[in-house]
């Protein structure tokens, strides 16, 4: 294991360029400086960032920005970039997001899949072997506003009102010198958690804004996605709550998780009179109206309350391994970004919040929750778009037998055939990492020995599995 000294970050005077408006160097303390750019066509809308700060990733010749994107007023979205370590030139261009709502996509940067990990000290860091840049260049964002180090003005209320801000950080990004390269690259979104709702719903916005582009309505960058990749994903709430009684009742490969009285409670609560099953309808069938808020958020908070705290008691919801006192992985990464001069090297500029109440209570009170983006995933699917649904076997809180089940009922060309075949085992050095099913551009996979954050748990078989989706091929054994 080799410790990661922080390293002073470049001092950058920013290239002139017919593409920028304007630059400047924007006076900060010793040690650090920002490039700031602004939009030609968005004219409000800057960019700021710290050029190759020296924290986490220590890769020779490997760049690295941080900063933030303005896409309002008052609205600062954080991002954090690592080029590929290999080929960056041709390498795919990928977005990570975290779920929560309101959770930090910090978290799959230094807990999961990105350049580096945090050691005990909370101090310094180390070099992850298995960081998905190792084959993609990476970006990984903070939204919505109040995010992690994102801040300034929250208007976002529900999974469709988060994509517009993301959609503008792209179009400043990919306007900007430091990006416009990646805007032509092969665009994947990799995400997790509520990236069941987030990524048929910003594929979906996105795939909208490329029609009007395409039909001169719009002058913007087309954000082509060519692959998503969701795992353990919160995708379609009718389907994975009644799923938590059938993984409670046998989850395989860990038997029965939970008493017969409990498991009696949860299926009362599920199938009774008024239950999780009724109001789960009942939201779905008020669509957009004026009512659905209240209901759908009804729906959320009498399933959470009488069926998910009672499938996950004495368990880490997480991972069902562990006890609820035994949560895992260890956040010392919280303290590494609460440190002043970490922050000072990247660029942050205020406090690091993980995982924030405030843009969770906007998005959870309107009932998002409880809504299904199956049909938009569907859609998506029937497109030909590259599409990977994966989820670690140990996971409860969006547990795999409950991601099966959305993939089996979704409606599009595939549906006969993917029921029709077995999930079957692929190996990595022989060893089984996963059992698949792949019909055509789409994958399910259920991923063996991992709780919710799959990378943290198998990180080699995570790497696998991402670059051969990255790659558009149907996952295999090597």
């Amino acid at each position: 294991m080799r410790l990661t000294p922080l390293i002073l970050p470049s001092i950058i005077t920013a290239p002139a360029s017919a593409v920028f408006a304007k630059t400047r160097n924007v006076g900060r303390d010793a040690g650090s400086s920002y490039i700031q750019f602004t939009s030609t066509k968005l004219n409000s809308t800057d960019l700021r960032y710290v050029m190759d700060s020296g924290i986490c990733e220590t890769t020779p010749d490997v760049t690295q920005y941080s900063g933030y994107v303005e896409v309002g007023k008052n609205m600062s979205i954080w991002f954090w970039f690592f080029e590929a370590r290999n080929s960056p030139e041709t390498a795919p261009f990928t977005l990570w997001l975290n779920g929560g709502p309101g959770c930090s996509s910090m978290i799959g940067l230094f807990q999961e899949n990105g350049p580096c990990k945090v050691n005990p000290d909370g101090e310094t860091t180390y070099l992850n072997a298995y960081s998905w840049n190792n084959v993609s260049n990476m970006i990984y964002i903070d939204q919505p506003i109040g995010t992690g180090f994102s801040y300034g003005t929250d208007t976002v209320n529900s999974t469709e009102a988060a994509a517009p801000s993301v959609w503008q950080a792209f179009q400043v990004l990919f306007e900007s010198r430091a990006f416009s390269e990646y805007s032509s690259r092969e665009f994947v979104l990799a995400t997790e958690s509520c990236g069941g709702h987030y990524g048929p719903a910003f594929v979906t916005y996105f795939d909208q804004k490329n029609a009007k582009i395409a039909d001169g309505i719009l002058d913007a960058e087309p954000i082509v996605v060519t692959a998503l990749l969701i795992n353990n994903g919160w995708i379609d709430p009718f389907i994975q709550n009644i799923a938590y009684y059938t993984f409670a009742e046998n989850a395989p490969g860990y038997g029965q998780l939970l008493s017969d009285a409990v498991l009696e409670n949860i299926s009362q609560a599920l199938w009774g009179e008024g239950g999780c099953v009724q109001q789960e309808q009942a939201c779905y069938a008020a669509g957009n109206s004026t009512a659905s808020d209240s209901v759908c958020l009804n729906a959320y908070n009498y399933c959470s309350n009488y069926v998910v705290t009672a499938a996950t008691t004495d368990y880490d919801p997480y991972d069902l391994r562990r006890n609820s006192s035994a949560l895992f992985p260890p956040k010392y990464y919280v303290n590494y970004l609460s440190t002043e001069s970490v922050k000072k090297r990247i660029g942050a500029e205020t406090t690091y919040k993980e995982c924030s109440n405030t843009p969770y209570s906007k998005i959870i009170n309107t009932g998002d929750f409880a809504r299904t983006w199956s049909p938009e995933l569907s859609q998506l699917a029937n497109s030909g778009l590259k599409i990977l649904i994966w989820a670690g076997d140990t996971d409860i809180i969006c547990n795999w037998v409950g991601n099966y089940a959305v993939v089996l009922a979704m409606g599009w060309y595939g549906k006969e055939e993917l029921n029709n075949i077995l999930l079957t085992n692929i190996t990595l050095n022989g060893t089984p990492i996963a059992s698949v099913a792949n019909v055509d551009n789409f994958t399910f996979a259920r991923v063996f020995g991992a709780g919710h954050t799959v990378p943290t748990f198998q990180p080699a078989a995570a790497l696998e599995i991402f670059t051969q989706a990255i790659r558009g091929e149907q996952l295999h054994s090597v």
